[in-house]
């Protein structure tokens, strides 16, 4: 067969080849590598040489997201073409005739209904073959009608991005979309409407500065650009080289814009997932299977035995104790860890998300200290920054907007002390979480599992029911440095310890604490299981007492609680020998 191009002669053969060449092969842009296109097809779209992920078409994205590929595209609202009468190298009109023909959409929006892991959904794609999924008139029209949509079905709603932003040919009646689109947001959440997120390559300008990134959780696609301006348009502003990563899902993440970065192949189990907690579905009872990490029982701990006190505090402070994420594995089930404050970052001294606690779907919060050199510093031992504590915040309230229990597992030195944390603000940060915690409308429980730090642990300790582990401790500065400070030497320490009246046992004495949770005869460290059984239960326990009470009650009823705290308390402080005072 010849495939040889001669001068003035067509060649129907050459021809026919180039077209069974671009049907079986695809250039990725990335790599400029060939693709199979079997081979693109059956790997979701993503090159299987560099990893890029390509735009996907409204209906892959359906068939990807929905079960069993099965899902009813809805009717959208159609408006007037060109209204500026625009015209640049071509009319406008010519370009949405060519991107109607390409597409087969009649605009940048396309959404359908389906269900999703069981659970009723509508999914609204933005389009990213259609003049780059760019918002007009039209597409804010399909927005807004989609949102609605949702709300008259009383259905979780998910926005897929793809748009390099407003459309220029609308000017600022595209500019106004960004408005109109948040208004139908707000709708959504006035209706308690699911409102998800899935941002993907690439999501740019209007877009991203309006509904984009409003959803109550926020996925990005892994390999997403995701940003306001180009990475162009900043370079040649500010006349500096941008990072490589700059404006990646990854990027996003660190910088706690994102809750997640998930691969394209996981989107749907991950959804099914989030859907699962967020609609409240019944989910059996997670048997709790966890075995103890060995440690050296002959090991001898510095001070134990100065004082019943201190000994608390040793314990409370064991590296074999378990930790937040410990007892996430042990306890709790479809766990999702949502991430970000939607400020500055991501901070992994104070963790979160979303699971099933015994059964029961819950937003779960709490410091984790790390157990390895690497993880704990990672965690920053448990100490958190600002932007962990407005984490904490923001899921609070995304718990109250889906009347989900809030359960707090505490443990901390304290808030992370240090100059940036300064500059971002910790004190305004621990305060409005202490505000936010004593506000929200929804069932509250927290749990004092190991170390309790002054303003860092009551920051995510302002439960309607705050209980104590038995070996837990609790006090407004460590021992160490009270008896330095005011015994002006740390060898004080133990008695420092019993002083403050620090341990589970002077908490409830004291009446700042509902309940106290045994532990194991040699700690919670010796026996994972019981620890985490006797934790579980509890907490499950109080969540179905509290509720019974109507949540708008709730607020009022903690408020007292910590009014009445402290009241008609006789501080006493033991003797102590010293030749110091």
């Amino acid at each position: 067969m010849l495939f040889g191009k001669i001068k003035g002669i067509t060649n129907h053969n050459r021809e026919r080849y180039d077209r069974v060449r671009k049907l079986m092969w695809i250039k990725c842009q990335a790599c400029g590598k060939l693709v199979f296109s079997k081979d693109y097809k059956a790997n979701h779209y993503i090159c299987p040489q560099c990893g890029r992920a390509f735009i996907m078409t409204p209906k892959q994205r359906f068939d990807l997201l929905f079960d069993n590929k099965d899902w009813e595209k809805i009717s959208l609202p159609v408006t007037s073409d060109d209204p500026l009468k625009f015209t640049d190298r071509m009319d406008y009109t010519v370009r949405l005739k060519e991107a109607r023909d390409d597409t087969g959409s009649n605009d940048a929006v396309v959404t359908a209904d389906g269900v999703i892991g069981g659970v009723p959904t509508t999914v609204c794609v933005l389009n990213g073959y259609f003049m780059l999924g760019s918002m007009g008139r039209a597409a804010g029209d399909g927005i807004v009608a989609s949102m609605e949509h949702a709300i008259s079905k009383k259905q979780p709603f998910i926005m897929v991005t793809c748009s390099g932003g407003a459309r220029m040919q609308e000017n600022i009646l595209s500019l106004m979309q960004m408005a109109r689109t948040t208004v139908a947001v707000n709708k959504l959440n006035a209706n308690h409407i699911p409102y998800i997120v899935l941002l993907t390559d690439p999501t740019f300008g209007g877009v991203t500065a309006s509904f984009a990134m409003l959803g109550d959780i926020n996925i990005a696609e892994r390999g997403a650009r995701i940003g306001f301006a180009g990475r162009r348009v900043i370079e040649q502003n500010i006349r500096e080289k941008l990072p490589q990563n700059f404006q990646t899902a990854d990027y996003l993440y660190e910088h706690g814009m994102v809750d997640m970065v998930v691969a394209r192949e996981e989107l749907k189990e991950k959804l099914e997932k989030i859907l699962a907690v967020l609609t409240k579905q019944p989910h059996d009872v997670k048997p709790i299977n966890v075995s103890t990490p060995l440690y050296d029982e002959t090991k001898q701990t510095r001070g134990m035995g100065e004082s019943e006190a201190y000994d608390k505090v040793l314990l409370a402070r064991n590296e074999n104790r378990p930790h937040f994420l410990d007892y996430i594995a042990g306890i709790v089930d479809d766990w999702t860890y949502l991430a970000g404050d939607r400020y500055f970052g991501e901070d992994a001294a104070m963790c979160g998300g979303l699971g099933y606690w015994r059964g029961i779907p819950a937003v779960i919060i709490g410091q984790e200290k790390g157990r390895t050199i690497e993880t704990r510093q990672q965690h920053r031992f448990g100490m958190p920054n600002p932007e962990g504590y407005r984490k904490a915040q923001r899921l609070m309230r995304l718990a109250e907007k889906f009347n989900l229990p809030v359960i707090s597992l505490f443990d901390t030195a304290g808030a992370f002390a240090g100059c940036a944390a300064e500059e971002r603000g910790q004190s305004q940060a621990v305060a409005e979480t202490i505000a936010t915690g004593l506000d929200i409308k929804t069932p509250y429980v927290a749990v004092n599992v190991g170390e309790g730090g002054s303003g860092g642990a009551i920051a995510i300790g302002t439960g309607d029911r705050v209980f104590m582990l038995e070996n837990a401790i609790y006090s407004v500065i460590a021992p160490e440095s009270c008896a330095t400070i005011l015994w002006k030497d740390n060898k004080y320490k133990s008695v420092a310890a019993t002083a403050l009246k620090l341990t589970a046992r002077d908490m409830a004495d004291l009446n700042v604490i509902d309940g106290i949770i045994h532990e194991p005869a040699g700690g919670a460290h010796t026996d994972w299981q019981t620890t985490m059984e006797l934790l579980a239960n509890t907490v499950a326990e109080q969540i179905t007492e509290l509720q019974k009470i109507p949540s708008d009650e709730l607020p009022a009823r903690r408020a007292e609680k910590f009014i009445a705290m402290t009241r008609d308390v006789e501080i006493y402080q033991p003797e102590h020998k010293s030749d110091e005072h």
